[in-house]
């Protein structure tokens, strides 16, 4: 009887160490299944920009429609605040969470965190900005992008100013990161849309999403050229900074835009911001999260699912 008893705590012994080194060293493993609904991971850009809280808010209240997973919705302090993105899959990845749907701050610099959630068993969708196809390729792995066509909206937007102004007419760009793949494709679209009514680009330059700093970049464009007649913000925050330098000075320049977030309305029902494009933030989270629970469910899910946009203007704001 005694050695009975001795030969089961020595195999419990054996066994919770092997356990422990299982869960430690083996970053390959899936995550555990849990009890329960799946938690799906949102992590976003800078709930400082309303477009963000528009997303959170979709999302939960997606949350609550489908009844079937747990949300876990995160974001950064800024717009540039790559590393605290970083940290945040990590999080998500230490938290054994089955899906991430992640809109990336970087293009680049977040495939290697996605890689990582890859192979711990994270399920992954990219939601917003476009991941780089050629960074993903390098880290051999293979992510499902919902998003919406940014060059074809910035085109939609800025082609208004272009009717607006004619040829000829001044216009600065407001660029967003510059490693955003969406800030490359809306300053793509905004070029053809200079291009196509034959504006004059007289500058651009990146203000990082950021009002404050799109508040002081183009104030320094209006100064050094006066004769500026649009601005092309690549969202609607960088918008909201030069709508104050051209009310403070109360210059004669109109302002085409991107993301339609309800703090515009106003600049567009007086008829300073001429346009904005609306890509639906909420439904985006939405239709990211729909895909991420296909891939628990075990579906194979690749390539890019369009999301909606809409163009709106003093005509359409409600």
């Amino acid at each position: 009887m005694k050695s009975r008893i001795a030969l089961t705590a020595l195999a419990l012994v054996m066994t919770v160490p092997m356990a422990a080194c299982g869960q430690e060293g083996d970053n390959t493993a899936a995550a555990p299944p849990k009890a329960g609904k799946p938690t799906v991971c949102l992590v976003m850009k800078s709930l400082a920009n309303e477009y963000f809280q528009q997303m959170q808010q979709g999302a939960k209240a997606h949350e609550t429609t489908r009844g079937d997973f747990t949300l876990s919705a995160s974001g950064i302090q800024n717009e540039t605040d790559v590393d605290g993105q970083v940290s945040l899959v990590d999080t998500c990845i230490t938290k054994q969470v089955q899906a991430i749907v992640i809109a990336p701050a970087d293009s680049k610099a977040l495939v290697a965190s996605v890689a990582k959630a890859m192979k711990a068993g994270v399920k992954v969708v990219n939601i917003d900005v476009k991941l780089d196809d050629a960074a993903l390729k390098a880290a051999g792995v293979e992510v499902p992008f919902v998003g919406p066509d940014n060059r074809d909206g910035a085109k939609q937007s800025g082609a208004v100013l272009a009717t607006l102004l004619g040829k000829g007419g001044k216009v600065v760009i407001l660029e967003g990161n510059p490693g955003a793949d969406n800030a490359a494709q809306r300053k793509a679209g905004f070029t053809d849309a200079i291009a196509e009514g034959g504006l004059t680009l007289v500058d651009s330059k990146t203000a990082h999403w950021e009002t404050d700093e799109a508040n002081a970049v183009f104030g320094n464009m209006l100064t050094a050229h006066p004769e500026i007649q649009g601005v092309l913000a690549s969202n609607d925050s960088m918008a909201l900074g030069a709508l104050k330098v051209i009310e403070e000075r109360k210059a004669d320049v109109k302002v085409a835009s991107f993301d339609n977030i309800p703090a515009v309305k106003p600049y567009l029902a007086s008829g300073v911001m001429v346009a904005t494009l609306d890509q639906f933030g909420s439904r985006q989270a939405a239709f990211g999260i729909d895909h991420a629970m296909k891939m628990i469910g075990g579906e194979q899910l690749t390539g890019w699912q369009k999301t909606e946009v809409k163009l709106i203007t003093k005509e359409n704001v409600g």
